[in-house]
Formats: structure tokens, sequence, C-alpha cells
């Protein structure tokens, strides 16, 4: 008689470092998948499918040296996205070295069990709370799945004696064939922010997202299931949320690209952002409480994808409480 084999996830865990000498984790699943998380940002840094196959863009010119942000991957933006006057733009989370937590809050059986995962922490210091005056605990899941699905769970408390606010987004850059040939679809009909015209609000006419020029927006109270595919690779990056009922959608196109130093002149062909975020009402939390983000990443054959996604979006668009 057999035996069932126990995935061990600390056993798909190993501690290596960066060419700057800075602490990354590799999880690893039994098919071959994995994925880099740097403690320099608590961010994703490449996620590879079970051919070895990159799934998140990282720029050519990024910088792993902090205090400079890693121009790819998943940064976490944390307490805002965007700028404000105090802050950095996107906040400070994205800039500082997290610690792995070896004692966790347990999570859902669901969030650990036949998953690689490594659990981070970052708190609030005295540096933070010059510029943000507020404690907090932060901590962040990163899980690769049996199937290669990527999830990040994010959990932060209010540790302070007052209640404090906060903007949020999984900055997550696509790796796609030609950004020419990409659309999103579970966007349409909805109103957005467009960041290139001063936040004015428009409603979404296209059945789907198609890219010719610069996009900066951000779609409000969206379904918690996204598409993005990619037809000359014919995949699709299959996006579900919760606790996050906004969508940032960003490419620089070829101007901007060509301001920024730390992104390739061509690259915004090759990239897309669709991010999981709180803009629109940012989150409060009392003394005490804790607001809980999860995003699931995972890529499905292009031609599976128009029957799964629309069963995947009737069962969870209108669900406050998404079991993902």
């Amino acid at each position: 008689m057999g035996h069932t084999a126990v995935w061990d996830h600390k056993a798909a865990m190993e501690i290596i470092k960066d060419w700057n000498g800075i602490d990354q984790v590799l999880l690893r699943n039994p098919h071959g998948a994995s994925v880099k998380v740097s403690l320099h940002g608590g961010q994703v840094t490449s996620w590879r499918n079970e051919h070895g196959e990159e799934l998140l863009f990282t720029s050519s010119k990024a910088s792993f040296k902090p205090p400079k942000a890693i121009r790819g991957g998943i940064p976490v933006c944390f307490p805002q996205f965007g700028n404000c006057a105090s802050l950095e733009q996107h906040g400070f989370a994205k800039n500082k070295i997290w610690t792995v937590d070896d004692n966790p809050p347990q999570l859902h059986p669901n969030d650990s069990n036949g998953k690689s995962f490594v659990d981070l922490l970052l708190k609030s210091t005295e540096e933070e709370l010059k510029c943000w005056p507020y404690s907090f605990e932060f901590r962040l899941r990163v899980s690769l799945g049996a199937d290669g699905g990527l999830s990040l769970i994010s959990r932060v408390r209010n540790i302070n004696s007052k209640p404090f606010s906060f903007s949020f987004a999984y900055h997550t850059y696509l790796l796609v064939s030609d950004i020419s040939e990409v659309r999103i679809e579970g966007l349409e009909t909805l109103d957005y922010l467009d960041n290139l015209c001063q936040k004015e609000r428009f409603t979404e006419q296209g059945d789907a997202v198609t890219f010719e020029s610069e996009v900066d927006r951000v779609y409000l109270r969206c379904p918690n299931v996204i598409a993005v595919l990619d037809h000359e690779r014919k995949r699709t990056y299959m996006i579900r949320k919760e606790g996050l009922p906004d969508v940032v959608v960003w490419n620089p196109w070829e101007k901007k690209s060509k301001s920024m130093v730390d992104f390739g002149d061509e690259e915004y062909k090759h990239m897309l952002c669709v991010d999981g975020a709180a803009m629109e009402k940012p989150i409060t939390l009392k003394p005490g409480e804790e607001w809980t983000g999860r995003l699931e990443l995972s890529v499905v054959p292009s031609s599976f994808c128009i029957e799964h996604f629309e069963i995947q979006r009737k069962t969870l668009r209108y669900g406050s409480n998404v079991q993902l």
C-alpha cells in the first residue's frame, strides 16, 4: 500500500542572497515552479512556471540596492499608493528591509496546506513614525501552490492608540509578449479615475481594455476576478482579489519610459501593471483592528479562458467575503 506524501513547506523554502547581499526567499513547488521574495520591500521579484518561464516583469535597469525601490515584480504599496506631501510615492513599505516572521498568527488551513510559503513582518520604527505617526504591524504571507499559483495575503494591524487610514496596492508588473496585443476583461462598464486627466472620472466604454498609448487609471469597485489575455503567448493571467475593491491599470508607453532612469526605453512593450488596490476609499483601522487584503495570480491557456473566466466572475463578482 502506498503512502500519501506530505508537502513540507519549510523544505521548499531556501534563503539566498542577491548580488547586493540582500536576503531573498526562494520558494519551490513539486513541479518545478518557483517564486523569489526579497526582504528588500517584502517584494516578489520572480514568479516562474513549471517550465521555468518568467511571468513577472522586472526592468533590466532596476536597482536592487536599498533604499531605492525595485522596478518590477510586485511592490507592496503602503501606507499609500500615489503621491502625498509627507510621504514618498507609493509609501515606504517597498523600500524597507522586512524580516522573516517565524511565529505568525494562524491563517486558514487553505492558506498553507500543500503550499510552500513564507511569512514576512514589517513594524513601524522611529524613522517611519517621523513621517507617518502611527504604530502598525504588517504581516505578509507569500505562497506558491502545487498548481503554480501565486498568492499574497497582507494583514495590517493598528497597534496605535488612535485610528489611522491608509491606501494600498499590490503593484503587479505582469510580463507580456506585446502590450499592443494584450486585453483586460472584467473592467467593462466600470467607472475609473484617469490620472492623466487630473483624476477626472470616466466610464469604460469598451468591451475590454486595450492599449495604444499611455494608460494610468484607477478602476473603481471592481469584480473580484479580472483576466489579462496575452494573445501572442496564448495564455491568460487570472487575477483574484479580496479586500481590494479597486484595480489600477498602468503602462507608461514610450515618452514616460524615456524619463525613468530605472526603466528601459522600449520595455513598456513587454509589461503591464494590473494592481489589486484600495484607493477610492482609504481603509480606516481603530486601535487593535486588523485589515486583510488578498491577491491570487494564476495562468491558464487562453483557449480555456473565456468559459473559465465567466464562471469565476459570476461566482465571485458580488461576494464581499470571498474564499479564494
